[in-house]
């Protein structure tokens, strides 16, 4: 999990109210954490795949599963990430459309800058879909 979040209090904010879900195929490859926000909105707050696992459809294979385990339940499911050149285009390429963007997010809430694929990341852009 701190591949996705890199600093531990802010993953023990969500985990505490959170479901986590580990996608297994000979052994744990991804895991994620969702939280009921209200008004049928359900929120992935941290989705990681293991390092030399990425890129082989484990992420998207989570994020069908949510789509499936909470059709019904809830109508929008949305994620939160810094506006990196690794995290957009895997939201946008399963289905995600930009939703709004938090300002300076990254940079009032953790302890050191995030750099992720050469960007430092201070704003959190919020991506939904439909159920």
């Amino acid at each position: 999990m701190l591949s996705a979040d890199e600093q531990p209090s802010m993953i023990e904010k969500y985990l505490g109210s959170g479901t986590m879900y580990a996608l297994e195929d000979d052994g744990v490859k991804a895991v994620c954490v969702v939280t009921d926000e209200g008004e049928g909105t359900l929120e992935i707050k941290n989705i990681a795949v293991r390092e030399g696992f990425r890129k082989k459809g484990y992420g998207r294979a989570l994020i069908n599963f949510l789509q499936k385990e909470y059709r019904g339940k809830f109508s929008i499911l949305q994620a939160g990430t810094g506006d990196s050149p690794l995290t957009v285009p895997f939201y946008l390429s399963c289905g995600f459309e930009r939703a709004h963007v938090v300002k300076d997010f990254f940079t009032q809430n953790y302890a050191e800058p995030i750099y992720e694929g050469g960007v430092l990341l201070t704003d959190m852009v919020y991506f939904r879909k439909r159920l």
